[in-house]
């Protein structure tokens, strides 16, 4: 009995099969069979077989039809086969010299093993560098002889068959043969790995793969790519049938799910007909065969396994004409630039991460504000022993309080903190070239609840996904994700749609918010005197919220001054518009109207407010905790909610009074029904929706949890909505 048989389909590639025989044939060990498998005896590789078997004995020729594709062919040379063990060759690849020797030498230290994998080259057709892509699978394997519970990694899915050496009787016992079809390496390998008892590797490389100039067939377009379907669904089944663990086969399913979605995403492996039936194919095959437990990768691949699992192929559909045809985003986010910084970043990342430090970051390095500064303020105070760094941009270093430590946005110490920091904590996103390290925690703190559309929902609308860039990347910021705040389950429910991810959503309330029921009398008078209130006027804040479709700000097209003298003598406005539109300047007043736009803190803002006025901005929902009126101003309602998209219906379920026109906005505040019984009616069914979790514990609930590590069960529960005493607002409009 020869130590290998060496089997040699040659089906297409004759011109080549000499240099593969040869490769073998003058190999150093000769212990062996060569079985080239050709189309039938009158085929130019027959004759090239031939002629090897003439010179010499160890070459066996077999015959296999055309029809039988590589899988039949690889089935007859394992027929004929006599050897102890198997290995495949492709008629254009060649063996190194010496690959036989370390691999009888690798095979007798490890005692006889099931299958014994190792390392091979890719080589260019003409020029550029080889690659090995074996390598870092077999580098986290254990030395010697191993079970496959070992190294779970190892499914047989990313290493094709000629990548691996099978004892031969391991395979006729257990009737492992080559499944039929397309892609039949996958549906093999998968089988081999969950039947093997004993695996071993050699970290060599045995065989040089050559890379056709054409790439590889079942990379070309055409029917044939639903048989990786077949595969996958073949090694998925047969993985359940021998009841391996889910901790076996979640990578099976990761490493399946990879091919599978590299041909749902690639833009010519599929006709247009096709890519409908294959999508939807593969999605009920990975909702059927998801192991429990398991979680999506990061990066772009994480993103395309949680729409596969949505079955949704019109969203899927969208999301990758979105990317396409995105033009930008509103606000770029920093790489490392220049060598130099690049390099120390890389150099940073080697160290071990500072488990005492925190860096903070709030709407792109604005300043000291929302969720981040509260969180802050809270650590100094629970947690003493954490450093914090606060990323600012250059121009607003000066706004930070006393004793916040900060780095300037795309500085050095900015890329060390962040390459350092533990824990890392913004309501936005961190740059794009910021890593995920192993141990690190983020957290996401959102910045508001969400009326309109968010994330990968924003992809059916057009205005706001040019203007958002790619969803692709936004969902790979997402994946660093490891908890998203919530104030109540609305938020959660969309955030989980609008971010899909593998993230822990933490419903504790808005830090931020915290302050509407710690602050006092006292403290609501002090705000109103900093922002020039005067003493016993009604202040209506006045908040609308960003069109996309403008590139500008004008105040919703609201005349304010002539609000002021058709609502009472008594009111004065507030005006705060988006944050996109803040320069940071100063605070400018114009007869009743005071621009508070600049003020470092909405909070404040809201404090001193006795009523809101605002369209579709998110600010409605936090200043909704106050227990104040509102009154949303929404002239432009239909269209708004036909460009950005919207959630829920506003008008339907509004915290207040819903006034159309100038006119009528007027009218509802000379009129009194601004604060009447229906207001009240209003704004109450909304708190209960909307106002769940903020009992003015968040940020000690996050600190607990994300910084101190502290068990949910431990955590300060939720005080009850109606338990709650706001902040108590500075004046009240006589009602007439």
């Amino acid at each position: 009995m020869p130590r290998f048989s060496i089997i040699v389909p040659s089906h297409g590639v004759a011109g080549r099969l000499s240099q593969a025989l040869d490769s073998v044939l003058g190999q150093s060990f000769g212990d062996f069979e060569l079985i080239p498998v050709c189309d039938g005896p009158d085929c130019a590789a027959a004759d090239v077989a031939g002629e090897h078997a003439e010179r010499d004995s160890r070459v066996t020729p077999v015959h296999s039809p055309p029809s039988a594709g590589l899988a039949g062919a690889r089935n007859a040379g394992m027929r004929a086969a006599t050897g102890a063990y198997l290995l495949f060759l492709d008629g254009d690849d060649t063996f190194v010299p010496g690959a036989l020797a370390a691999l009888d030498a690798r095979l007798a230290d490890t005692g006889g093993v099931d299958v014994l994998y190792f390392e091979h080259e890719r080589v260019p057709w003409w020029e550029g560098e080889t690659t090995n892509p074996a390598a870092p699978l077999l580098a986290k394997t254990p030395d010697g002889a191993f079970a496959p519970d070992r190294a779970p990694h190892l499914t047989g899915v990313d290493l094709p068959a000629w990548s691996a050496v099978h004892r031969r009787t391991f395979l006729t016992e257990r009737r492992l043969d080559f499944p039929g079809g397309h892609f039949t390496d996958v549906g093999f390998g998968a089988r081999v790995a969950a039947r093997a008892e004993r695996m071993a590797v050699l970290r060599e490389v045995v065989v040089r793969h050559r890379v056709r100039r054409q790439g590889n067939r079942l990379n070309l377009p055409g029917e044939h790519h639903a048989d990786l379907l077949d595969q996958a669904e073949l090694a998925l089944t047969h993985a359940v049938e021998r009841g391996l663990p889910p901790e076996r086969r979640g990578p099976l399913f990761e490493q399946l799910f990879a091919a599978v979605l590299k041909t749902a995403t690639h833009p010519r492996r599929l006709t247009r007909r096709g890519r409908r039936a294959f999508y939807r194919r593969a999605s009920r095959l990975y909702r059927r065969h998801r192991p429990a437990g398991f979680r999506p990768p990061g990066g772009r691949l994480g993103v395309q396994h949680r729409l596969l699992a949505s079955g949704s192929y019109t969203a899927f559909r969208a999301l990758r004409a979105a990317n396409r045809t995105a033009t930008g985003v509103l606000r770029r986010l920093p790489w490392p630039r220049g060598l130099r910084t690049r390099l120390r970043y890389r150099r940073h990342l080697r160290r071990p991460l500072d488990p005492n430090l925190v860096v903070y970051c709030a709407y792109w390095g604005r300043g000291y504000a929302c969720n981040p500064a509260a969180i802050h303020a809270k650590a100094r105070e629970l947690a003493p022993h954490l450093r914090s760094v606060f990323l600012v941009e250059p121009d607003q270093a000066h706004t930070l309080p006393e004793g916040v430590d900060h780095a300037v946005v795309g500085s050095h110490r900015y890329w060390e903190v962040l390459a350092r920091a533990t824990y890392l904590v913004n309501n936005a996103n961190f740059a794009e070239g910021v890593v995920k390290r192993p141990g690190s925690v983020h957290l996401q703190t959102q910045h508001g609840t969400p009326l309109k559309t968010m994330g990968v929902d924003q992809s059916t609308y057009p205005v706001v996904a040019a203007a958002t860039g790619s969803f692709t990347k936004l969902l790979a910021r997402v994946d660093r994700w490891d908890f998203n705040l919530s104030a109540n389950r609305h938020s959660t429910q969309m955030w989980e749609r609008a971010f899909p991810g593998s993230y822990e959503h933490l419903e504790y309330g808005y830090p931020r918010n915290d302050v509407y029921c710690t602050a006092t009398a006292g403290d609501v008078a002090r705000v109103r005197r900093e922002l020039g209130v005067p003493e016993g006027k009604t202040a209506v804040l006045y908040a609308p919220t960003h069109r996309d479709w403008e590139t500008g700000f004008g105040a919703g097209g609201l005349d304010l001054e002539a609000f002021c003298e058709a609502a009472g003598e008594d009111v004065v406005v507030l005006l705060r518009a988006h944050y996109f539109y803040d320069r940071g300047g100063s605070r400018e007043r114009t007869g009743r109207v005071i621009d508070v736009t600049g003020h470092r803190s909405s909070e404040d803002v809201c404090l001193a407010a006795d009523a809101l006025v605002t369209d579709y901005s998110s600010i409605m929902f936090d200043y909704a905790n106050l227990d104040r009126p509102i009154v949303v101003y929404a002239d432009d309602w239909d269209v708004y909610r036909e460009t950005r998209g919207v959630y829920f219906d506003l008008m339907a379920a509004p915290p207040g009074p819903v006034a159309r026109t100038p006119e009528e906005l007027a009218r509802v505040f000379a009129d009194g029904s601004w604060a009447g019984p229906e207001s009240t009616a209003l704004r109450a069914a909304f708190r209960e929706r909307f106002c769940e979790f903020d009992d003015g514990r968040a940020a000690e609930r996050v600190v607990r949890r994300v910084l101190l590590g502290e068990p949910p069960e431990a955590l300060p529960p939720v005080l009850p909505l109606a338990e709650r005493v706001p902040a108590p607002a500075a004046a009240t409009l006589v009602r007439s």
